[in-house]
């Protein structure tokens, strides 16, 4: 899932990033490419955590949705693509059964948005489930 950041810099102090769909995940960085790459880092800890205490993973949503509101006002934005089916869970191969077309469209998506089957799947699921509870 891509989650949108806001990169903030108060006067005398580092960038400030916070994830508008993660509340309580923030980070920080010297520089703009620093805050970027530790929000990653502090993503992947924040969601991981809220596997293990089998907490529902927040949907991404789209920069859209938060530009306007004025807490991220002046802000940078970004996104930053957190690979859920990689995290924390110990992976357990299964067997499914889905039409054929269904899994050639899947595969051509994952493939050409530089995934795997197994992720896209994992990760449509774990959206799905989010967005319907």
């Amino acid at each position: 899932m891509k989650y949108p950041i806001v990169i903030h810099k108060d006067e005398n102090s580092d960038y400030g990033v916070t994830f508008p769909d993660l509340p309580g995940c923030f980070s920080v960085g010297a520089s703009i490419e620093e805050a970027i790459a530790m929000s990653q880092e502090a993503a992947e800890c924040h969601i991981e955590g809220m596997l293990l205490d089998s907490e529902p993973i927040p949907v991404a949503s789209s920069i859209e949705n938060h530009k306007d509101n004025p807490d991220y006002k002046d802000g940078l934005w970004a996104l930053v693509n957190i690979d859920i089916s990689k995290l924390s869970l110990k992976a357990k191969r299964i067997n499914i059964t889905m039409p054929e077309r269904l899994l050639n469209t899947v595969d051509h998506y994952a493939r050409n948005h530089g995934e795997t089957r197994s992720g896209l799947l994992a990760q449509a699921v774990t959206e799905y489930m989010a967005a319907h509870q």
